[in-house]
Parts: C-alpha cells; sequence; structure tokens
C-alpha cells in the first residue's frame, strides 16, 4: 500500500485515522452497536438517519435516538430533511446544546417512501434546493464549528445522474467532506457498485474529500476502492453487519498487515452475546433483545450451523434465552468458502423511483417539497 493510501481524513478538528466511516442504517446504527463497533478500532461511527422535522418538534423518539453514550466521541449524527429553514434550525440546536461534534447530511436515501416526497436520493435532481439546504446547515454549525458532510448517490437513475452537480455544491458551500454510494437509487442495493464513478467525482473535485461507498465487504476491498479512485476514505455499511470486527480487519489492513483470519463460530458467539447485552441495557431487556434478533442471521451467515438453530436465535426474548440457544454450538465451527463474502442486509432492487408530479419539470425550483416530505420516523 503506497503512503497516500495512508492519510488519515480530516474533519475540521476530527482526525479520522484510519479513514474509515461507518454508514447511518436504520434500526442498526444505534449507541450499543456503534459502541460495539468501536471497541474495534478507530474510525467515525455515525448515529442513524435523524429528521429534522422531528427534532425541532420536540418528537420523543428523535430526541432519544439524539442520545449519544458518554464514552462516544466523536459524536457523529446524520440528518435527514428537505426544508432549508427546519434543516438549518436543526442544526443550530444541535451545535448550540452541544449535542454533536459531526453532522452528515443525508441527500442519498433510495426508500420509496421518500423519494416519493421529494426527500433523500431525490433532493440532488433539484441542485437549487440541495444548495439552500446545504448552505443553511453550514451556516448554522459556524465556520469553525462542528464539520458537515453529505451522502449521496449517483442519482435517481442511469439516465440521470446527479453525483458531479451534488459534489460541485458541497464544494461551493464549504462542506469538509462527501460519501457517494456508487448506486442508483433505482439500483438500491442490487448488483455492483460502480466504484468508477468515485473516482470520477474525486477528479472532478480536487482537494474536498471523498469517500467511497459501496460492496466493502472485506478490508481489501476498500483498500481496492482507494488504489482504483484515488478516493480520500470508505464508508462501510452492509459489510459489517454481524461483523462488527470488520473493523480491526480495516485498521491492520490501512496498516499495511495482513488481515487476522474469520473468527470461529466461538468468537462470533461472543459477539453476539456482548450485542444483546449491550441492547438490553441501552433499551430494557425486553426491547433490546427485539431490536437484536434480526442481527442473529447476520452473525451466522456463512457458518453452518443449520435452520433449526437459525430459527430459535432469531426469536430470542431474553439474555438467559440468547445464552442457552447459543451453548449447543459448536465454538469450532469456520466460516465457509467465501462466507465473508455472502450478502447481509438490503438486496432489493432494482426499481423504478417515484418521485413527486412535475419534480422533473422545474429542475432550478428550490422550493421545499413541503412539510410531508420531512413527515418519517427518525431512523428510515
Amino acid at each position: 500500500m503506497t503512503s497516500a493510501l495512508l492519510r488519515p481524513l480530516y474533519l475540521g478538528s476530527i482526525v479520522v485515522d484510519p479513514p474509515v466511516v461507518l454508514a447511518p442504517m436504520a434500526g442498526v446504527t444505534n449507541a450499543p452497536f456503534r459502541r460495539l463497533c468501536r471497541r474495534y478500532g478507530g474510525a467515525l461511527y455515525v448515529s442513524e438517519m435523524i429528521t429534522a422535522r422531528a427534532l425541532v418538534e420536540g418528537n420523543a423518539k428523535t430526541a432519544r435516538m439524539v442520545s449519544f453514550a458518554p464514552d462516544e466521541t466523536p459524536r457523529s449524527l446524520q440528518l435527514y430533511g428537505t426544508d432549508p429553514a427546519v434543516m438549518g434550525e436543526a442544526v443550530r440546536r444541535l451545535v448550540g446544546e452541544d449535542r454533536v461534534d459531526h453532522l452528515d447530511l443525508n441527500f442519498g436515501c433510495p426508500a420509496p417512501k421518500v423519494t416519493r416526497r421529494g426527500g433523500g436520493a431525490a433532493v440532488p435532481v433539484r441542485p437549487a434546493l440541495l444548495r439552500a439546504i446545504v448552505r443553511a446547515c453550514v451556516a448554522a454549525a459556524g465556520p469553525e464549528g462542528v464539520p458537515v458532510t453529505m451522502k449521496f448517490r449517483l442519482g435517481v437513475r442511469d439516465d440521470l445522474p446527479t453525483f458531479l452537480d451534488a459534489g460541485r455544491v458541497a464544494a461551493d458551500e464549504g462542506v469538509a467532506a462527501v460519501a457517494l454510494h456508487a448506486r442508483s437509487a433505482e439500483q438500491l442495493y442490487s448488483g455492483e457498485a460502480r466504484w468508477a464513478a468515485i473516482g470520477e467525482l474525486k477528479a472532478a473535485l480536487g482537494g474536498l474529500p471523498v469517500l467511497g461507498n459501496g460492496d466493502i465487504w472485506e478490508a481489501a476491498d476498500a483498500v481496492s476502492m482507494l488504489a482504483q479512485t484515488g478516493c480520500d476514505g470508505v464508508v462501510v455499511g452492509r459489510g459489517c453487519l454481524g461483523r462488527s470486527w470488520l473493523f480491526a480487519d480495516l485498521r491492520a489492513a490501512f496498516a499495511g498487515q495482513a488481515a487476522p483470519p474469520a473468527p470461529a463460530l466461538g468468537e462470533v458467539v461472543a459477539v453476539m452475546v456482548d450485542h444483546a447485552g449491550r441492547l438490553a441495557e441501552w433499551f430494557g431487556e425486553g426491547p433490546g433483545l427485539r431490536d437484536f434478533r434480526k442481527h442473529t442471521g447476520w452473525y451466522l451467515t456463512g457458518y453452518p450451523v443449520g435452520p433449526e438453530a437459525r430459527r430459535r436465535l432469531a426469536s430470542v426474548s431474553s439474555l438467559a434465552e440468547l445464552e442457552d440457544h447459543v451453548a449447543g454450538l459448536d465454538p469450532h465451527l469456520r466460516l465457509v468458502p467465501g462466507g465473508a463474502r455472502l450478502r447481509r442486509g438490503h438486496t432489493n432492487g432494482p426499481r423504478a423511483v417515484h418521485l413527486p408530479a412535475g419534480w422533473l419539470d422545474a429542475r432550478d425550483d428550490a422550493t421545499p417539497p413541503g412539510a410531508a416530505a420531512d413527515a418519517l420516523v427518525s431512523g428510515g
């Protein structure tokens, strides 16, 4: 690995070394999961998506989701919204109350309930609106204050790319870095990420840090992405589902070291129990274990444990029940060949993107799409 690949990522006063970012994922990147990943090494661990309007209006669930554990630093939060005034007010509150150290803006969500209202990946289709939102957020964060980054996709579909214009807006408005998920919204999570577009964006933006996102399943993928695209860091999403130790592998790879072998099932089980315990402590045992159930399949992906064990673990309701079930697993089982690359999380797509009526007819319109576009529950 060349020295260029070893540079830390600088976001204002925040040094991210190695230059690795945990992607915000709804229902996943809560405080317990972030803290679990953090134990494996340096990275920037971002919260679930927070809806600006819900935050400004005092929504109780959103207020809880904005909480960080006392040992979390830097405190990184992703903000979603479509109204510059509301987004600016949300940033002013978060910064003024000293609740965050870094803010990421969501302009990449491809969910139909988001794009059909003009939010997420639909916003860059209207660059004037995008610029107004970004300008309001950067101004509210302060000239020497909390760094603001933004995440977006290639575009809503292949024949309507927006990523280069979105990157230029970011550079013009003082954003600290951008992250490109190298898929279109129409593509969702299907097919392969088009890493060449990450390199194209980096070439277009010059000195502005560009992070690449998409298909980083193993540490070697991150090294390949940096080498192929010249990007300044990587954003890891589905690759760390059930694989929080990927961050240790990435730390080793970015230091020029060989990644350790995949853990035996006994080590995986220990992480599972740790994760469940953290969720139980944060949310309460019942809600915490219900949240944990979706993780069990991700942890077991690639390990030959059999369908019955998977079924039992996917229905656990207490820590005692979890420990009883995992006690019957063979701790010596190893990952099957290619198991690390078996996909976890979303696999849906491609699917046509629905936009508000007339959204493509007035692309220079900076008018927000309306309160309905922001009427989403924080987290997605």
